[in-house]
This record gives C-alpha cells, structure tokens and sequence, in this order.
C-alpha cells in the first residue's frame, strides 16, 4: 500500500475530543479517524498557512467545481453550482434548517436508532422527535414503510431527517428505498433533509445513491448535505455543503443559514474540502479497502471469541454496531460494585460504563440512537489494526468476566 494506515498517531495532548481520557482509557466511541488525513490536504493548508495573511475568505469557483465534479465521477449524480451553498458543517446545517422550515411544537420524523445528534437539533429548535423505528429482523435492519407513511401523513410532521448511508446500522439504502422515500414526502408535503456525509466510507465494490438522484419527486423534495469531513477526517477544520435542487427551498435554506451566521468559510475550510476533492481518490480507495479489512477482522473474532454477542451485517461507515442482547452485563463485577469509584445503581449503568470500568475500552452506548439502541454498542473501527485488535481483546475480557 502507499499509505501507512498502521502508523500509531499520538493524539494525546491535542485538545481532541476522542483522545483527551485518562491514559487506560482506549476510546473507540466518537467517530473520527486515528489516521493522518490525504497527503494532498496536508500540503494544501501548508501551503494556505505559508501565505501568512488569514483575511475573510469567499466561496470560490475551485469549491464548486470539487464537489460537482466529485460527485459526477463517484456517485453518478449531476448537481449546478447554484444548487450548492457552504455551511460551516452538517449538523449546523440540519439545526439552521429545522428552525428555517418548522414552527415549534411540529414533528420531525427520524428512523431510530440513528445519529444521537439528530434529536438535540429537533428538540433544541422546539420541535417534537417522531420516531420511526427500523425493523430489526434476523439481526439486520429494514426501513418500515408502512410506519413511515403514517408517521408522514400526520399534518404536524413535515420534516424528516434522512441518514443515508445509516449511522448506526451502516445500512446501503437502495433505490427502491429511496425512490419510495420521494413518493411519500411528495404526497404529504414532507420535506427530506438527507445526511450524506458517510458516503463516501463504503466497502470496495459497495456504492450508495444520492438521494436527490434518484427521481423527480426526490430531487423537488430533497435538502443534502455534504461534506469531506468525515471521509477525509478534517472534522475540525468544519466544512461541508448543502444541496438544495428547489428554488424554493433553496431560498429558504439560504436565508436560514445566513440568518444563522453559519454560511461563511474559516480561510481553511474551502482549501481542505477542495483539495480532498480534487486529489484525495487514490488515498480513500487504499482507506476503503484498509477499513474494510478492520470490519472483516473484528466480525470473524466476535464471532468465534465472543459469540454471545452479534455484529450487524454493514457495508457502509467504520462503524460497528454490536447487538449485545445475549450478555447478561448487569452480572459483572464492575456493573455490581463499580470499581474505584464506589457502589453504583445497577439501574442506571449502562453496558458502555461496564465495559471502560472493567478494562478502559471507551464505546458509545446504543441507548442515546433511540429505538431498539440500548441493546447494543457502537465501535469505531477507523484506527490502525493494532488498535482494533486491542479494543476486541478488551471487549472479550470484559464479556467473559
């Protein structure tokens, strides 16, 4: 491989989120990568930084060019430079767009379990969180049509939030899907904000489709947001994209996020997402492939070293999303005494404290994604082999005691 993707980068002592615990700690919750992001991107900020004068920066014509060509070229979807607009990040895009587009007290359908972050920006704006949960059958996970209409068809719900690919489930939503997604919000007046920005974090000879793509009622509908963050790990650097094909809406998302003071670039942020764009294939074809193999290695050791437990078939995301609902958890030790830090209610620890108490692994915790969640924990996978190796050693002593 060209790029070292089992280098052990020390981020200890960076101010990262991820990284600032106590030195047993092992965390492997928040997703963000331990990798070192494309050489390309490196050398354009250098670059931006030598130039020694950081005044207010515009959107240029390089930015609009990246994502359009990008998007062409990987994922078949032709979108007009006036379709898109900057915004400092997707979850401020998805916050400025529920308070653009509802009043409070309205409804705002999301298919649990799913990003944690999506309720704080339902409920922070006034709004009420309507679930939609996703059938769990035979240990994978489907979309309930059937629910989903009736949850659109309420008058009070004329939003919904879309995870495409799925955070957690790492789910591949198929045209059909989507396709049906569009006919349905047409038919109720339901706008769909689509979060795309794991989409790009797909197993090799895996794709997904944009949701805008898919159909005529899809694009009219459809608010995307987009961003390299995730993919090329700049999540600090807050950079990303809304695309809005409706005039309308576009408007309407435009006056939101200006209101809202989140529509204008840092002097880094057009560089970084340019530059991943434009010269970073090469690198997140080999991370793909690398990623793919961590997935593949951690499914085959639970599954022979820790069978009480059930990973979720995924071909998208880093993230591992682990059924738990065979360990008795509430039995350990740790659950029971709580260890150096005195007695704990058992009713209220969780698996994720269980297990940093008794070894240090650091897991978020299936409960804050709604739905079926708190049977299950989430892993990221996005860290050199030998990191994930730890991490499963971790998770088996824990199980096992």
């Amino acid at each position: 491989m060209k790029y070292n993707f089992d280098e052990q980068v020390n981020r200890r002592g960076t101010g990262s989120m991820k990284w600032d615990v106590d030195e047993n700690v092992l965390p492997m919750w928040v997703a963000d990568m331990d990798f070192r992001t494309a050489p390309c991107v490196t050398e354009a900020l250098k670059k931006r930084a030598e130039h020694g004068v950081f005044g207010y920066t515009d959107v240029d014509d390089a930015w609009y060019n990246a994502y359009i060509n990008w998007w062409d070229k990987r994922h078949g979807y032709k979108m007009k430079p006036e379709w898109l607009m900057f915004c400092t990040g997707v979850i401020p895009a998805i916050s400025s767009i529920v308070r653009k587009l509802t009043t409070p007290n309205e409804k705002v359908i999301i298919q649990t379990p799913v990003y944690n972050i999506f309720f704080n920006s339902v409920l922070n704006n006034g709004c009420r969180v309507y679930e939609s949960p996703l059938k769990y059958e035979n240990g994978t996970y489907h979309m309930d049509m059937d629910d989903l209409e009736e949850k659109m068809s309420d008058p009070m719900a004329t939003l919904f939030i879309l995870c495409n690919p799925q955070n957690p489930s790492g789910n591949i939503w198929t045209k059909e899907q989507l396709k049906k997604i569009g006919e349905l919000a047409v038919k109720y007046n339901v706008t769909v904000i689509s979060d795309e920005i794991h989409c790009d974090l797909l197993d090799p000879g895996y794709e997904y489709i944009p949701f805008g793509s898919v159909s005529e009622e899809c694009r009219k509908v459809s608010i995307t947001c987009l961003a390299p963050t995730k993919t090329f790990n700049i999540a600090g650097i807050q950079t990303a994209a809304i695309c809005v094909p409706d005039d309308f809406l576009r408007f309407k998302v435009w006056r939101g996020i200006n209101t809202d003071e989140v529509a204008e670039p840092n002097v880094f942020a057009c560089v970084a997402a340019t530059a991943a764009f434009t010269g970073g294939g090469e690198w997140l074809d080999e991370l793909r492939g690398y990623l793919a193999e961590n997935k593949k290695i951690a499914r085959e050791y639970i599954k022979k070293e820790i069978p009480v437990l059930h990973v979720v078939e995924s071909h998208a995301t880093y993230l591992m999303w682990i059924d738990i609902s065979g360990w008795d958890y509430k039995k350990c030790d740790a659950y029971v005494k709580g260890e150096k830090t005195g007695d704990v209610d058992p009713a209220e620890l969780c698996a994720s404290d269980v297990l940093r108490r008794k070894t240090g692994l650091f897991l978020s915790d299936g409960a804050i994604y709604g739905g079926n969640g708190g049977k299950f924990l989430r892993m990221n996978l996005a860290c050199p082999r030998a990191t994930v190796l730890e991490g499963l050693d971790r998770l088996k002593q824990a199980v096992k005691e």
